[in-house]
């Protein structure tokens, strides 16, 4: 039996479970690792908690964990418990699917002052991860500025913007909704280096912010390329930038009558970030124009007030030892996810931050059948069996699949009245429900 360790349980590590037992059907073991004694990855900490039917698509990934040939470890680190030669020593094959948890850093003076945060950090607060549960942003001040011009930016700027009861039936952790509930923040700006043709925003997002209750979208008219231009963009982008024109639309009467405004200030690089007390409270951008494509500085400099500040500017994997990484990338080093003999990588892990949830379907799909064409078709290593054996050496405490379930009945037991669960935001509670 051919014995495959998948490490990352995501949309990326159980796609590719999919594919493995797809291609060898009971001549597999699959067992897929995780540092979280909760499976699922950024469907769990990455989506938007007002965004359940996205989340939805882990019945599919449940599916898969519940065959027999599939086994989910939780609470294990590769890397700290166990080594990456010590999973290929027990595995045919070991597929990293880590995703991309770390920011990229917003490098220019001032990124690390206080109530600064990468979109990772943020997102991972409002959505309960263990790492970032403590995270504790000041909401006190009325301005915050959200770097960026994709859906996570917009995802950012929809949390902070909504009021406690549209919350109603979404799965935001208790302590961020109580700080949210309790902000003061006014305006909330969010810059892009270069214009509307340029943003990565999908018009099913952009719309939300018209029916959001307390908050407008401002998008300034003469920041919008003339309408003819349009007709060049593709399908999805036209849309968006459609909605970008009428909120550019809204008469400013209409915008005063709600307390918060979203500002879109486009062609605008942030150059620094201005401190006082140790804390951000501006930022310092400079102005650009387009020129094929790519923003080019004007040397017009300019503050917009911040009291908080977000980057949403993209995402890196985590390097693992003796595993070659590309820093400049922030992936796996990988040849269409090939990194080393026995040793693949697949998602963001293999491609960097780009796509949808759905794309790491064929991306996994595609490696599994390269690995079918390469693996030796020797099978003689120990899998699970030697991972256990391990584990029982180390007094690591592996949380299963079946113990993910009492955890996810415990998180549900303690929902509030309008929400769906109430998720544990620390890895020794979790455990503990697992198991009760």
């Amino acid at each position: 039996m051919l014995q495959i360790a998948i490490i990352g349980s995501g949309p990326a590590g159980y796609y590719t479970a999919e594919a493995a037992l797809k291609q060898w059907g009971d001549d597999v073991a699959v067992d897929v690792i995780d540092f979280l004694p909760v499976p699922f990855g950024l469907i769990r900490t990455g989506v938007a908690p007002d965004h359940q039917s996205i989340k939805g698509v882990a019945r599919r990934y449940e599916k898969t964990a519940l065959s027999s040939n599939v086994r989910f470890v939780g609470n294990i680190r590769v890397g700290k418990d166990v080594t990456i030669g010590e999973l290929q020593d027990l595995y045919d094959t070991v597929i990293l699917a880590t995703g991309a948890p770390l920011d990229r850093v917003l490098e220019i003076p001032g990124h690390d002052l206080g109530n600064v945060f990468g979109s990772a950090a943020f997102v991972g607060w409002y959505n309960g991860h263990p790492d970032f549960a403590e995270l504790g942003p000041d909401l006190s001040g009325r301005h915050a500025v959200v770097v960026g011009m994709g859906n996570v930016a917009l995802d950012v700027a929809r949390i902070l913007s909504k009021n406690r009861s549209e919350f109603a039936g979404s799965d935001i952790v208790s302590h961020a909704l109580e700080a949210l509930s309790s902000s003061n923040i006014e305006t909330i700006t969010v810059l892009g280096r270069r214009g509307p043709h340029q943003i990565m925003m999908t018009p099913k997002e952009l719309g939300e912010l018209l029916r959001l209750e307390r908050a407008s979208p401002r998008v300034d008219p003469a920041d919008l390329p003339p309408a003819g231009d349009d007709a060049i963009l593709e399908p999805g982008l036209r849309k968006s930038v459609n909605l970008l024109r009428e909120f550019a639309g809204i008469p400013e009467g209409i915008r005063g009558e709600k307390p918060i405004e979203i500002d879109f200030d486009f062609y605008a690089s942030p150059k620094a970030l201005l401190g006082q007390d140790g804390s951000v409270h501006a930022v310092e951008v400079e102005r650009t124009t387009v020129a094929a494509g790519r923003a080019v500085a004007t040397g017009e400099v300019y503050e917009v007030p911040a009291d908080l500040v977000v980057t949403c500017i993209g995402y890196r994997s985590s390097p693992i030892p003796d595993v070659p990484f590309d820093g400049r990338a922030g992936k796996y080093a990988n040849e269409s996810g090939f990194i080393l003999p026995g040793l693949y990588c697949v998602g963001w892990a293999r491609r960097g931050p780009s796509g949808t949830i759905g794309t790491n379907r064929p991306d996994g799909f595609s490696v599994i059948e390269r690995i079918a064409n390469e693996v030796a078709p020797e099978r003689s290593k120990q899998g699970r069996v030697g991972l256990d054996k391990l584990a029982k050496e180390r007094a690591l405490d592996i949380v299963t699949f079946r113990d993910w379930q009492k955890i996810e009945a415990a998180e549900e037991a303690a929902a509030r009245q309008d929400a769906p669960r109430e998720k544990f935001i620390d890895i020794a509670s979790m455990i503990a429900a697992g198991r009760s």
